[in-house]
C-alpha cells in the first residue's frame, strides 16, 4: 500500500508504452504526450523502481532485466484496471443465468410476481427466482446485508438508505361467497358491522386492521371471528362459509366464479405497493432490467383493470 500511495498510476501506463515501444518518441506519440513529458516520467519511474528500466541502444532503448520482468505483469494489471473502469456490459436476458432473491408476502406473490412469471420465462429462460417471505423490517435488513436483491411491500414512506419505486395503488373491497344470504339487500353500515369477518394478521393473532380503525373513528365496530397469517387462505375460507373479508382488489383476480365483490359502505384508505432495493444494485444492468420487468408487469395489470 505504501508503494501505491506514492505512485501516480498514469506512470505505469507510460512505463508499459516505453517497454513496448522501446523509444521515447514513439511512446510519446502513442500516449499523445510531448517527448519531454515522457522523459520526465521516465526519470520518476527510475527513481521509484531504483532501476534504469531502459538503457540507450542504437535506434532506441533496450529494457533492463528488471524492466523486461515488469512488462507482462504490467500489461495484465493495466488490462484488469481498464476492465474495472469500463462501463458495465449490456445485459442480455436471453443469455442470462442470474439467480435473483425476491422477498414478498403471499399477496405480492399473487398480485405482482404471478403476472410477471410468464414473460420472464420467455424473455430470460436461464434466469432463476427464489421467492422469500419476509416482514417489512426483516426485508430491509436482508436488503442491507445482501441476502435478497429486491423487496415487494406496501410502502408508507420511502425507507432510509434504500431505493424504491411505487408500482401501483391498491384499494380494499368487501368479498363474500356467491349468493351470501346477508348480501341480498343493500350493504349499509349497520349490515357491514353485523357481518362476521376473517382478517389477515401477518404477524399472527391480530383481530383488527385499517377497517377497524376507520370504523372506530365513526364510533362503530365490526365482528372479527377469525384471524389468519396469509392472504391466499382467506378467499377459500370466504368461498366455503358465510364469513366475509376486506381484501385488496387485486387478490380477486380470476376468482369471480365463486366469490362476489361488494363496495364497502365506508371509505378505507388505499395503500401503495412498491419495490425496494439497495443502492449497491442500482446501476447494475441486470438488476435494472429486473426492476423494469416488475414495473411494466405491475403497471400493465393496473391499466388493464380487474
Amino acid at each position: 500500500m505504501d508503494n501505491l500511495r506514492r505512485i501516480d498510476l498514469n506512470l505505469l501506463v507510460t512505463l508499459e508504452a516505453l517497454l513496448t515501444e522501446r523509444n521515447v518518441t514513439r511512446a510519446a506519440r502513442r500516449l499523445h504526450l510531448s517527448q519531454p513529458s515522457v522523459s520526465v516520467q521516465l526519470r520518476k519511474l527510475r527513481q521509484i523502481f531504483a532501476d534504469p528500466l531502459l538503457s540507450a541502444a542504437p535506434g532506441g532503448m533496450l529494457p533492463t532485466t528488471r524492466g523486461q520482468s515488469l512488462l507482462q505483469p504490467l500489461r495484465t494489471a493495466l488490462a484488469d484496471m481498464r476492465r474495472v473502469l469500463e462501463s458495465p456490459a449490456r445485459f442480455d436476458p436471453s443469455e442470462a443465468g442470474n439467480t435473483w432473491q425476491i422477498a414478498a408476502a403471499d399477496y405480492a406473490e399473487y398480485a405482482i410476481l404471478l403476472p410477471l412469471l410468464a414473460h420472464m420465462r420467455d424473455a430470460a429462460p436461464g434466469v432463476r427466482i427464489a421467492v422469500r417471505e419476509a416482514a417489512h423490517s426483516r426485508m430491509i435488513k436482508q436488503l442491507e446485508s445482501g441476502a435478497i436483491d429486491l423487496g415487494l411491500l406496501a410502502l408508507d414512506a420511502p425507507p432510509e438508505r434504500l431505493r424504491s419505486r411505487i408500482l401501483f395503488k391498491e384499494h380494499y373491497v368487501l368479498v363474500a361467497r356467491k349468493r351470501h344470504p346477508a348480501l341480498k339487500r343493500k350493504l349499509t353500515i349497520d349490515l357491514f358491522c353485523e357481518l362476521e369477518y376473517v382478517v389477515v394478521s401477518p404477524e399472527g393473532g391480530g383481530f383488527a386492521g385499517i377497517t377497524d380503525t376507520m370504523l372506530e373513528s365513526r364510533g362503530r365496530r365490526r365482528r372479527v371471528v377469525l384471524s389468519v397469517p396469509h392472504f391466499l387462505f382467506v378467499p377459500e375460507v370466504v368461498a366455503r362459509t358465510d364469513l366475509v373479508a376486506m381484501l385488496p382488489h387485486r387478490l380477486m383476480r380470476d376468482r369471480s366464479d365463486h366469490l362476489q365483490i361488494v363496495a364497502p359502505p365506508l371509505s378505507i384508505p388505499p395503500y401503495e405497493m412498491a419495490m425496494i432495493w439497495h443502492e449497491r444494485a442500482h446501476l447494475d444492468p441486470a438488476h435494472a432490467w429486473l426492476r423494469e420487468q416488475v414495473y411494466r408487469s405491475a403497471t400493465a395489470d393496473s391499466s388493464a383493470g380487474l
